[in-house]
């Protein structure tokens, strides 16, 4: 049965391919934000409606910091409902639900408390934080810098975090479940680098700096203060081990085992994501 879903982030790194693989299956799929055809803006309740007519499903990406936009969410989620919105996929984060910060859980909450079918994916490091923005230019230049020291992260590929998405938003059977979702192995930056480098054929070195570079040079390349301290902290995190174990949520969602950090590099390389070094 064909259904009409609302992508939030609907050309963003999870979005576009949630959109992609809908449509594929025959389904209606709406890309919102604030540069597609049907607008859409957090902090302009005017599209909201606009964006959310005749949808039975919503792909929720919450929006980014400052914490004011985070307090819009459960606003949004109660008009989404109202607008006769069936089923709600938040896209969350794994260790959410341990972090400390006073916003953590606003928005699973918000769609847990809704009268909808709700589902919560919560995904590890993207391993396409490697090839679409991020650390793009830095692979490309051949160096990547992070204070995240020899800390592992089971990086999860963006095409399984949508294939779950998907399969949440046009199955009744995933509502009421919370996905966490990992790669196969937990890797050091410094095997990234080196799976990524294998891909491409040429040297790609890993380079741990102290966090308070990283927070200066994030800082100075353009990105907001409270960004790059959130981002310090994820590397914190990292760096103590404490985002190194696997979780099942792709198994458990598609009864099958999700992509390895190799195959996407080597796919990534073949596609030309990081074209030649400067």
């Amino acid at each position: 049965m064909t259904q009409t879903v609302t992508v939030l982030g609907g050309t963003g790194k999870t979005g576009r391919r949630v959109v992609s693989k809908l449509r594929a299956a025959g389904h209606q799929a709406r890309p919102v934000s604030r540069s597609t055809e049907v607008p859409f803006d957090w902090q302009d309740d005017s599209t909201w409606h606009s964006a959310l007519t005749g949808a039975k499903a919503l792909y929720l990406v919450p929006p980014a910091l400052p914490s004011q936009q985070v307090a819009l969410v459960p606003g949004f989620v109660r008009r989404a409902v109202e607008q006769g919105v069936q089923r709600l996929v938040l896209l969350s984060a794994r260790g959410i639900d341990r972090a400390d910060h006073p916003d953590a859980l606003t928005c699973e909450r918000a769609v847990r408390d809704s009268k909808a079918a709700w589902t919560v994916v919560r995904p590890a490091w993207f391993a396409q934080n490697f090839s679409e923005e991020f650390f793009q230019p830095q692979v490309v230049n051949g160096v990547i810098a992070a204070p995240a020291g020899d800390g592992k992260v089971p990086f999860v590929d963006a095409e399984d975090i949508a294939d779950v998405a998907v399969a949440a938003l046009t199955d009744g059977r995933h509502a009421g479940q919370i996905y966490e979702l990992s790669g196969p192995e937990a890797l050091s930056f410094g095997d990234a680098a080196a799976l990524i480098g294998e891909a491409l054929n040429r040297p790609v070195r890993f380079l741990d700096i102290p966090q308070e570079d990283f927070v200066r040079g994030a800082t100075s390349a353009g990105l907001p203060a409270e960004h790059a301290g959130l981002l310090a902290g994820l590397f914190e995190v990292i760096r103590n081990g404490w985002d190194a174990q696997l979780s099942e949520g792709v198994q458990q969602a598609l009864g099958r085992q999700p992509a390895d950090f190799k195959t996407y590099a080597n796919r990534s390389a073949a596609e030309g994501k990081w074209g030649e070094p400067k």
